[in-house]
């Protein structure tokens, strides 16, 4: 158990038990991609794939962290009082900075505390183990040192890290959907006015299949940050005769109405992909809550097309993927997820067709691709809790 492997990990470590122990989940994104930074509504969930951490409290202010997931590290000190990012630390700047940002906030950590993480997340797969890593993080020291602080403030405390601390100009959806997790349930989220609602995924005897491209992307050495300010300057141009705070005030026919404001082909089409895709997230909560899975399958195919044609952040390996996943029989729908560039697609399949699945995709994807792919079969899960 990967659970257990962490405690065993911490005994070896630090010559002691560890006394309590963690988990966060991973999210995917079922549909509503590259729409939270352009006001737009968003549908992720939180995954029962994530990452455990092994704890024990020290009587000083140090803290210790390592990884399983990335051994070559070795063990992370840090202390208390010196919380300043640290390139040379590489993923345990992540934690820090969740510390910082709790401390930031008003609040005492009155001792350090020894750590060992270990997790089924794949690093640099888009299922957010940073968000992972942050919200386990707050979990932690919000728990342990009896901080009251409400689970909607410690998302935006992961946000803060990532845009101040980290330095990626990311939006709140990974953060929020893995902090306000709920078993079974989506999270429709307005990020214009942050309002949200659960809502039920019931998808019968089908299963989510998380297909890995094993094409490692970081956000910061992406075009994430260039498809942002494209979108910003499509807004800017749309606010010249529009009365509109984000891409996400529109629906299709004004933007079909207004595009010719842009004046500029390649901004058309990213500022046609948020207002679309916008569009198919609200479209999407509809069609699962009238039980409509063939109407849902449909949205998220088109929610990848766009996101090649329009968007342009596919690429070969999401692109096979997903294309070959629509070949397969018992499929509804398959698209990439996360902010793309690698990482990884979902599909929904039926659950007797899943090992045929695999076996097919797998060996297109390794015979056009030249490496073979990672699948996984993930059920929605609840948010950061202690495991009993």
């Amino acid at each position: 158990m990967i659970n257990d492997d962490a405690k065993s990990k911490f005994q070896e470590l630090y010559g002691n038990d560890s006394t309590r122990l963690f988990f966060s989940p991973g999210r995917i994104n079922l549909i509503g991609e590259h729409t939270d930074y352009n006001g737009g509504n968003v549908f992720p969930c939180a995954i029962s794939l994530g990452i455990y951490a092994a704890y024990a409290d020290r009587n000083d202010n140090i803290v210790r962290m390592y990884s399983m997931n990335v051994p070559d590290q070795g063990i992370v000190e840090f202390a208390l009082d010196d919380l300043d990012y640290d390139k040379q630390i590489s993923w345990a700047n992540y934690p820090k900075g969740m510390i910082a940002e709790i401390i930031n906030h008003g609040n005492q950590l009155s001792h350090g505390f020894d750590i060992v993480l270990n997790g089924n997340l794949p690093d640099g797969a888009g299922l957010s183990s940073s968000a992972a890593i942050e919200l386990l993080t707050a979990e932690i020291v919000n728990d342990v040192f009896e901080l009251g602080i409400d689970q909607q403030e410690l998302v935006e405390y992961g946000k803060l890290v990532e845009n101040n601390f980290i330095g990626v100009n990311s939006g709140i959806m990974d953060q929020f959907a893995i902090g306000m997790g709920k078993k079974d349930k989506a999270i429709l989220l307005d990020t214009n006015t942050m309002k949200f609602e659960y809502v039920p995924v019931e998808l019968g005897n089908r299963v989510i299949v998380i297909m890995n491209t094993k094409k490692h992307r970081e956000l910061q050495d992406s075009k994430y940050n260039e498809r942002r300010s494209e979108c910003e300057e499509a807004l800017k141009r749309l606010q010249t005769a529009l009365d509109i705070k984000s891409l996400g005030d529109l629906d299709e026919s004004a933007f079909d109405q207004h595009s010719y404001l842009i004046n500029d082909d390649t901004l058309i089409r990213r500022a046609r992909h948020a207002v679309f895709e916008n569009q198919r997230t609200l479209q999407a909560k509809s069609a699962l809550i009238n039980g409509d899975l063939k109407t849902f399958g449909h949205l998220v195919n088109a929610s990848h097309i766009s996101l090649h044609y329009d968007y342009d952040v596919t690429g070969k390996e999401l692109d096979t993927l997903a294309e070959t996943a629509w070949k397969q029989p018992g499929v509804i729908g398959a698209r990439m997820t996360g902010a793309g560039f690698g990482g990884c697609a979902i599909a929904i399949v039926d659950k007797d067709k899943v090992d045929d699945f695999i076996k097919n995709v797998g060996d297109t994807y390794e015979q056009k691709i030249g490496h073979p792919g990672e699948f996984y079969i993930a059920e929605i899960s609840d948010g950061p809790r202690e495991i009993k």
